[in-house]
């Protein structure tokens, strides 16, 4: 149901479209600012059984086929059907529905009122052609005022006429038909039987008569015999008066204004008859008898005269059918062409704008054609400029490929021979290491003094660019090269020369596998020639938090031992312990395979109520923390493990950088770290740095076996920035930078570098070659595709052989 309560209109129409359209269109726009439903009432005129409408007209059945009488009054329904369609489509969003009035016996005035009150209708809208199917009929004036006068008072009568609305109004016997401006429609007059207009005149002619008369037809009309017979000679007259009229009229129920000047023959009788003044009761009968035998005889001539009328009129009828259905049909036929003219001409229409646009568009493409074609002739001339000197650039390519040719079969030759001298060098440097060390051991490790020419020309004169950073700060140490050996040169600050030379000598005389060694040193300025350890600090690879420098959890446990073991070896020294005093992450450093080393031992100033073991020990506890949480603070840990002993709450503060932790492992480091941060100053028998060290290498053991079990391959040294180093041919690696090659060029020294470290090398202003620091004889850079495709290859068999 509608949410909106809608108030129903009855609108009632017949089989003429066009007045339907009108009076329907009339409805809509009287109530079209209201919530309205549409009941469209349709009283459907059947002809009679005997008859039949065709093409042709009304003609009788009897001369049509049962099959083609059942074709047209099919084809008749169908078009009522299109008619009531075309209504609804007509009212268009409005709610519409039909009631189809079906017309009984009885008068379609009397059907309507019946209608208004078996339906409660209280707005009815009734066209003119809604009583008759023909607007001309006479019957459906008088049907209309029946109407009008019988309605009860709830229901609302609109009277539309042509799509616009007339009033009724009457007077006297007269009844006239008005539109909204007061124009008379039509006039017409109730009819007046013969009975009534004969009393009338025979009771005014009595009323005049004199006194003599009165006496005589007082006494003739006031006697029994002759009243009856009066009355039926009145009676008898009255039904063939009205024989008649039935004969000549279509209906008889109405007359039209202009029809007041015909009187039929009778009452011109009576008209004559009013000449005589003074006239007897028994002379009036035996006029009336005589002017009943004329009168009879004019009814049987007039019934003749009828019975011919009605023939031509049959004939006429046909005829106007005919011709109506004709008109209809070329009406139709007109309605059609001039709708199908107007869609044509919108049509034309929307051509002759899309041809416009089209001219338009035309002129527009004619002149960007213009300029396209000026624009190939000069791309056609730029075109053969570029073919020219495209010859001639195959020419001199073809030239520096031949020469390429060469110069790449040179150096692979040079290569070739590099490699045998770098491996004659690599033995040579081993062996002269091994006798080195065996003298040093000998003679209390002597070192090489460098001079200060010699260490600008390893930094570059100090470069910027090769001071190392720790956490992103900048250093007091630089990266340089030696004998095509990368080192360390750490700068001191200012002090006196003994204390240095005490420093040089203590350093020198101290070698273990995780403490950086010294290789040389410098008198001025001061500083230390150390090994270069690639990885840089401890305290980068904890808190950078990068996932490609991350520290798996077994490597963690390795440099934790790693580190006990080169403290144990300061701390054991005799005949006096050294004490490292600055334990940190930041003096822990990592070589090429994440071997840990300590750095920055005998540097510092210690004071003997702050620096003994039992110091470097907590140093230790803490670094252990720190290894663990992967956080530069320690008392995290410390209190999880105080307050409560559940390894959820430790598993919270682990590094998840570590890889997933084994909880058994990662609470006996917990637990060795607090043991060794408990320590005061005084000694304790049970924690020292080896009992540190042998449960350190008891929980490595631990940790190989873990990922033995899972079928993992331990990667000792680990796999920093995606490759492993420890393996890494020397070949791979950039001369400048120690790194994996990703791109390698050949400069002119015939050795392959990295393309950004050789350009930023050459684009510094160097022209010297970073290997033979000769001068090179040009700056082009050759790419090594067959030194990439050697690289990308080990990588991916390596990558295989980690994942298998």
């Amino acid at each position: 149901m509608d949410a909106i309560q809608r108030e129903k209109i009855y609108v009632a129409v017949g089989n003429d479209v066009q007045d339907g359209f009108k009076t329907l269109n009339w409805a809509l726009k009287k109530w079209n600012s209201r919530p309205i439903s549409i009941v469209i009432l349709h009283v459907t005129h059947t002809c009679p059984n005997d008859y039949v409408n065709t093409p042709f007209g009304k003609l009788p059945a009897r001369s049509v086929s049962e099959e083609k009488l059942q074709i047209l009054r099919k084809d008749e329904k169908e078009k009522i059907n299109e008619m009531l369609s075309n209504y609804i489509s007509f009212c268009g969003k409005v709610p519409t529905e039909i009631v189809e009035v079906e017309k009984l016996d009885e008068p379609m005035q009397k059907r309507v009122i019946d209608l208004i009150f078996g339906l409660g209708i209280t707005k009815l809208v009734m066209g003119f052609s809604f009583m008759k199917p023909s607007m001309k009929s006479k019957g459906a004036i008088s049907g209309l005022f029946y109407v009008h006068q019988h309605k009860p008072g709830f229901c609302e009568l609109f009277i539309i006429c042509g799509g616009k609305q007339v009033f009724l109004k009457g007077k006297n016997d007269e009844k006239i038909m008005e539109d909204d401006h007061g124009v008379m429609v039509a006039r017409m007059r109730d009819k007046v039987t013969f009975k009534e207009w004969l009393d009338k005149w025979f009771n005014d002619k009595t009323n005049d008569s004199h006194g003599r008369s009165e006496s005589l037809s007082s006494t003739n009309l006031e006697s029994p015999g002759n009243q009856n017979q009066w009355e039926f000679y009145l009676q008898e007259i009255d039904n063939y008066y009205q024989e008649l009229l039935s004969s000549n009229s279509e209906e008889g129920s109405c007359v039209l204004d202009n029809d007041d000047s015909q009187t039929g023959p009778i009452e011109a009788h009576v008209t004559e008859h009013n000449n005589f003044n003074v006239v007897s009761a028994a002379e009036k009968i035996e006029i009336l008898k005589n002017k009943v035998n004329e009168s009879h005889e004019t009814i049987q001539s007039k019934r003749k005269e009828a019975k011919e009328n009605i023939e031509r009129q049959t004939k006429a009828e046909w005829a106007i059918c005919l011709c109506n259905s004709r008109a209809e049909e070329v009406e139709n036929r007109t309605r059609k062409e001039m709708n199908a003219r107007e869609e044509l001409e919108k049509e034309i229409e929307a051509e002759r704008e899309q041809n416009e646009e089209m001219r338009i568009e035309v002129e527009e493409r004619k002149r960007k054609l213009t300029s396209l074609i000026e624009v190939q002739l000069e791309l056609s001339n730029r075109l053969q400029m570029w073919t020219t000197t495209k010859t001639r650039a195959e020419t001199q390519l073809e030239k520096a490929v031949g020469e390429r040719r060469e110069i790449v079969m040179e150096i692979e030759e040079l290569r070739r021979q590099r490699d045998v001298l770098n491996r004659r060098i690599e033995f040579c440097n081993h062996k002269d290491a091994i006798g080195m060390a065996a003298r040093l051991a000998d003679t209390c490790c002597t070192f090489r003094e460098y001079t200060e020419e010699e260490l600008r020309l390893a930094t570059d004169n100090f470069s910027h660019r090769l001071r190392l950073k720790s956490a992103g700060d900048l250093t007091n140490v630089y990266r340089g090269r030696f004998n095509h050996f990368t080192v360390a040169i750490k700068m001191l600050p200012s002090s006196s020369l003994q204390d240095f030379q005490s420093k040089v000598r203590l350093l020198g005389d101290i070698r273990q596998p995780h403490l950086v060694a010294m290789v040389g040193f410098c008198s001025e300025p001061k500083c230390l020639v150390l090994e270069y350890m690639r990885n840089g600090s401890l305290r980068d690879m904890l808190f950078s938090r990068r996932k490609n420098r991350a520290l798996r959890w077994h490597d963690r446990i390795r440099i934790a031992a790693e580190v006990c073991s080169g403290l144990g070896f300061l701390n054991g020294t005799k005949p006096r312990p050294a004490i490292h005093c600055h334990l940190t992450p930041s003096n822990v450093l990592l070589d090429r395979n994440l071997v840990a080393k300590i750095t920055g031992f005998g540097l510092h100033e210690c004071h003997d109520g702050q620096c003994n073991v039992e110091s470097d020990l907590r140093s230790m506890g803490v670094l252990l923390m720190n290894l663990l949480t992967g956080r530069n603070w320690a008392g995290l840990v410390e209190e999880v493990m105080t307050a409560d002993t559940d390894r959820e709450a430790l598993a919270s503060v682990l590094d998840e950088m570590a890889g997933q932790w084994p909880l058994d492992l990662a609470e006996e480091i917990a637990g060795l770290a607090m043991r060794c941060m408990s320590i005061k100053s005084r000694p304790n028998s049970e924690v020292s740095i080896a009992r540190v060290l042998e449960e350190l290498n008891e929980m490595r053991r631990k940790g190989d076996e873990i990922i033995g079990r899972e079928g993992q391959r331990a990667i000792i040294g680990g796999c920093v920035d995606r490759e492993c180093s420890s393996d890494v041919p020397s070949v791979f690696l950039c001369p400048i930078l120690q790194e994996v090659m990703k791109n390698p060029h050949v400069a002119a020294d015939g050795f392959s570098y990295e393309m950004e470290a050789i350009e930023h090398w050459l684009q510094s202003g160097r022209d010297t070659s970073p290997m033979t620091n000769l001068r090179l004889k040009h700056t082009f850079l050759t790419p090594n595709h067959t030194l990439r495709s050697l690289i990308e290859d080990w990588q991916t068999n390596k990558q295989s052989t980690v994942t298998h």
